[in-house]
């Protein structure tokens, strides 16, 4: 009889947030698969459970992978953790389980603490409809090609970010995707929570003067005026000024609903552009 292959959210800040559940699972496993074993082996302590840890991450998960498909099969339970959350997001936890399933061996997942759904709803952004992105490429020239991908993007878009990146990521939404609304999350379930909940060109603003800190979830409003919505015709009444102010009101940076509302019209831009001169 093979094994059990337990996913095991841990909290992404606060250890109060992990569950009785998964605390009753770490301490009945035969052993835990840990992206970092030497952070792992803290929330162990604090818990006072004591069970053999093995590394599962990014750069051994293709060899390592197998070694804990073969345990499996020998009817070893196993639970996977990472470091901070739920396993399987944004890290190698999903090649393990998808494993598991090609092997036919059980998968047990635990409900538990998870970044994104935090950052979303506190981002008080729409819900019913999301699109996860997680981290974008680090190449500058491929970002800017997903981003410009994600302009006409209805959904509440996530994005993952690191300190070190995030100015320049943001600079790169504005220039594919306007100056929409923006909700910054860091340091959630920790002492110093945030949430800034501005523009994008608010948000370039800010961090031009503050240094930032911590890893940064990204919450960027949908575009409720795609190029091809059917929306538009809602604003066929609307003098050219209007109009320029309801697309920057839906994410548009002046400019380019200048551009769009010249274009829509059959009209030059420097005309639509006298129009909409002190907005």
């Amino acid at each position: 009889m093979s094994g059990k292959l337990f996913v095991c959210p841990t909290p992404i800040g606060n250890l109060e947030d992990i569950t009785f559940r998964v605390l009753r699972i770490l301490g009945e496993v035969d052993l835990i698969a840990a992206e970092d074993t030497r952070h792992t082996i803290k929330l162990l302590n604090h818990f006072e459970i004591s069970k053999p840890l093995t590394s599962y991450h990014e750069h051994n998960k293709n060899s390592k992978g197998q070694i804990l498909i073969e345990k499996l099969k020998e009817g070893i339970d196993i639970a996977l953790v990472s470091d901070a959350g739920m396993p399987g997001i944004s890290d190698p936890g999903q090649e393990l389980i998808r494993e598991c399933i090609d092997n036919d061996v059980d998968i047990e997942i635990l409900p538990g603490a998870s970044a994104f759904v935090i950052a979303l709803i506190g981002s008080g952004m729409d819900t019913d409809k999301f699109v996860f992105e997680g981290f974008l490429e680090r190449d500058k020239k491929r970002k800017k090609e997903r981003l410009s991908e994600l302009k006409n993007e209805k959904r509440t878009m996530i994005i993952y970010e690191s300190p070190h990146r995030i100015k320049d990521t943001l600079k790169l939404i504005n220039v594919c995707l306007g100056n929409r609304k923006i909700a910054i999350c860091r340091e959630l379930t920790k002492k110093y929570e945030e949430y800034m909940r501005v523009t994008v060109e608010e948000a370039i603003e800010y961090y031009e003067k503050n240094e930032p800190r911590g890893e940064y979830i990204i919450i960027l409003d949908g575009n409720k005026l795609s190029e091809n919505s059917e929306t538009d015709n809602e604003y066929e009444e609307l003098d050219d000024r209007s109009y320029v102010c309801k697309l920057i009101e839906n994410g548009y940076s002046k400019k380019d609903a200048i551009k769009k509302v010249a274009k829509d019209r059959g009209k030059n831009k420097n005309e639509v552009y006298k129009q909409a001169l002190d907005l």
